[in-house]
């Protein structure tokens, strides 16, 4: 049980003995920093079971609780605010009990297992900066779920197949003379991203053509030989016309490649593939069956209909008339399959772009009315587009952001403010690319993640590895400041893993430090509770933040006493250590030195 819980139980007990009433619940905020205390007790939400003045109810309350617990030293009543004093020695115990803090927070139960996919990018083109907020958000997710105490799985299914891979498969075949990532140098998914993006300029070069021939804009779309062609080309690969899908094996095999290496760079991993190629005829069963049951109605032209008009929707369309799949019918059968190659999974959560809430709101409804359990626990993890200054990224034209240059961009950006700083003139070449790699990739990482998923995002990459502020450059010198001190710890001889006797009263930024450590495994709960990387990003701000007020304000070797040192330094360490496990949470490294 935790002192809040034991508190509630205690002010319920105050409010029955004083008042003769039951109150249902407690209200408890942080004591604002202007007045004296460690937790407030709201009174205002009483006054619904209790008559009076809330400063009169609050002190009556306060009187009770320094009688009645321990823990309670004094308090403080403003206006309709019970400001509770906690005592040092409570602080200290709960230092103590934890002791090593290197794991503190996480839990290990999984009681639920819940599958995350993310990333699931077209085979056509690099990923680029929008695929990295989907790519840190699934993966930042799946971490705090497993840190929560459940089970994760991480996924993604590629989009391997369909008329926009046909288009970059054709400008090869015209325009290529047989290049390979080999003969060019350059990655596969990249090589096969300029030829998309050759097909549209050879596309446009077409329609433009076509309408001064006399053609509608409408018109020439339709009818440009270059998408006629690619249309033709779908139709050679679902027939399994053995050149196209050997042509189609080849340049994919090239992009999965390119993939992979951008993955390991930003240092993400999966559990399990999927590929649209293995499940875009999917779900066609669960139709028929579900016509059957009355889930799905005919139409006179031989489509396949699902009516949500009752639930605030429309009719949705799961087969066309010709007997075809459309997206909804493949990933009514992905979810399906995913769950009968993973029954013990209780949950999905599906990392896609906002654009897409409709989709998931009709996908998620169906499968309920489907009958399955389990869809009362899928979720969408909808997020917002990245913008960057110059505007908005368009794949077509070839104006996206490519994540791989936007990394290595980012760790220039990190070297040239290092350099700056100079501080790392101690540092090899190959130590001195790690850390620009890390600060670089930190920065980007914590950027992103430090926004509400929900929220649209303005990236500014200068910004984000400023060495001040609310960055993560910021937390990761912090993490190595204090490697610094533990380093001057252990060459004076200071034995950091001591078991600490301090008798001494606490100084207020020790407190103050302690408190914010207490908060975190329960910001690793609601933020896995919130699907919300967001929420352990800005608590590890707010740490770093107390913990520098104490460093400015508090001599760590300048202590009056060695016990008072020791524990400024096994202090010190406990943040230290809750930073790592907050930032690995968020996909960030933390450097030893900076």
């Amino acid at each position: 049980m935790t002192f809040q819980e034991t508190l509630e139980i205690q002010i319920k007990k105050a409010i029955k003995s004083l008042y003769q009433a039951d109150l249902e619940t407690v209200e408890f905020q942080a004591t604002r920093k202007e007045f004296e205390g460690d937790i407030t007790v709201v009174v205002f939400p009483m006054l619904q079971v209790v008559r009076g003045n809330p400063v009169q109810i609050g002190e009556s309350i306060g009187n009770y609780l320094v009688e009645s617990v321990e823990e309670i030293t004094k308090f403080n009543v403003v206006k309709g605010f019970l400001n509770l004093v906690i005592s040092d020695s409570y602080f200290l115990n709960f230092f103590n009990k934890v002791g090593d803090f290197s794991d503190y927070g996480k839990v290990s139960g999984e009681k639920e297992t819940i599958m995350v996919e993310y990333s699931s990018p077209n085979t056509n083109k690099p990923l680029h900066l929008g695929h990295v907020r989907n790519i840190l958000l699934g993966y930042s997710v799946a971490e705090i779920i497993k840190a929560s105490g459940k089970k994760a799985y991480k996924t993604q299914i590629i989009n391997d197949r369909g008329i926009h891979i046909c288009k970059s498969m054709l400008a090869w075949k015209r325009f290529g003379n047989g290049e390979t990532p080999a003969s060019t140098g350059l990655k596969g998914d990249k090589l096969v991203g300029n030829y998309y993006v050759k097909f549209d300029q050879e596309y446009k070069k077409e329609i433009a053509q076509l309408i001064s021939e006399g053609l509608t804009e409408k018109e020439a779309k339709v009818k440009a030989p270059s998408l006629i062609e690619a249309q033709q080309m779908l139709l050679k690969w679902e027939a399994g016309d053995e050149e196209t899908v050997a042509l189609w094996k080849k340049m994919n095999g090239w992009v999965y490649k390119g993939f992979d290496k951008t993955y390991a760079s930003l240092g993400v991993d999966f559990d399990k593939l999927y590929y649209e190629s293995n499940t875009y005829l999917l779900g066609k069963d669960n139709i028929e069956e579900g016509l059957r049951n009355g889930v799905f109605f005919k139409k006179e032209d031989g489509s396949v209909w699902c009516d949500l008009t009752e639930d605030g929707l429309d009719e949705k369309l799961v087969l066309r008339s010709d007997g075809t799949a459309v997206y909804m019918t493949q990933d009514i059968g992905t979810a399906i399959q995913r769950a009968k190659d993973f029954p013990e999974v209780t949950g999905m959560i599906y990392t896609v772009g906002n654009e897409q809430d409709y989709h998931f709101k009709v996908l998620f409804l169906i499968l309920k009315k489907l009958g399955y359990n389990w869809a009362e626990h899928l979720y969408h993890l909808s997020y917002g587009m990245v913008d960057l200054p110059s505007g908005k990224m368009k794949s077509r034209e070839g104006t996206v952001v490519d994540a791989d240059d936007l990394i290595n961009d980012m760790a220039a950006t990190a070297k040239k403010i290092s350099e700056e700083l100079g501080k790392i003139d101690d540092f090899s070449e190959e130590e001195k690319e790690e850390l620009f790699h890390m600060i670089g990739l930190g920065a980007l990482k914590y950027y992103i993640l430090k926004v509400d998923p929900k929220k649209r995002i303005l990236f500014n990459p200068e910004e984000s590895v400023d060495f001040q502020g609310n960055t993560g450059p910021f937390i990761q010198y912090t993490y190595a400041r204090i490697q610094s001190i533990l380093r001057k710890a252990t060459s004076i001889g200071t034995e950091t893993s001591t078991a600490l006797s301090l008798t001494a009263s606490l100084h207020p930024k020790e407190k103050e430090l302690i408190k914010q450590l207490q908060l975190f495994p329960e910001t690793i709960q609601q933020a896995a509770v919130n699907y919300s990387p967001a929420l352990i990003a800005n608590y590890t701000y707010e740490l770093v933040k107390v913990f520098n007020s104490f460093y400015q304000n508090i001599s760590i070797f300048g202590a009056d006493t060695e016990e008072e040192k020791l524990f400024r330094i096994q202090l010190s360490k406990a943040v230290s250590d809750v930073i790592k496990t907050a930032f690995g949470l968020l996909g960030i490294k933390v450097p030893e030195r900076m």
